[in-house]
């Protein structure tokens, strides 16, 4: 471990996916509006960056105006359609990230994702963007739900 590292008390650092390495907001905002098209919902706002961050099931309920596990389920197939083949694609590097992790990464720190993403994208996302070599661990959401929070 390299001086810097061995000199504070913090030896792993947790860090998100989404607003923290990569701007996420074409790619989340254009999948939610596909599936909402898909559940013919007529009335969608022109703002849904608050859309992101949160569970998505939680911003379905919002958007639909219900709980309805059915059409809330129908809503989560319809968004994944879409983000698993172009969505999490429409995702763009912050500036710098990549020298980023690798000076935290050479001072020795210990790097962990930690998203509420699922985890299965969260990995193809970063080994999209060449990230992933920088990281001990990638944690996620399921696709079940689990871990959404």
């Amino acid at each position: 471990m390299s001086e810097c590292a061995q000199n504070w008390p913090i030896k792993a650092i947790l860090l998100d996916l989404d607003g923290t390495l990569t701007d996420p907001k074409i790619g989340i905002t254009s999948c939610i509006r596909h599936a909402l098209d898909g559940l013919n919902i007529a009335e969608v706002p022109d703002d849904l960056d608050w859309c992101i961050g949160p569970p998505l099931i939680s911003s379905f309920e919002t958007l639909i105006n219900s709980n309805d596990a059915t059409r809330l389920n129908q809503a989560m197939r319809l968004y994944r359609e879409r983000f698993s083949t172009i969505g999490m694609y429409e995702n763009s590097m912050y500036p710098e990230i990549t020298q980023g992790l690798q000076q935290l990464q050479q001072a020795g720190f210990q790097l962990y994702l930690a998203t509420s993403k699922p985890q299965v994208y969260a990995k193809q996302i970063l080994e999209h963007f060449q990230l992933d070599q920088f990281f001990n661990e990638i944690y996620g959401s399921e696709l079940t739900g689990e871990r959404n929070d």
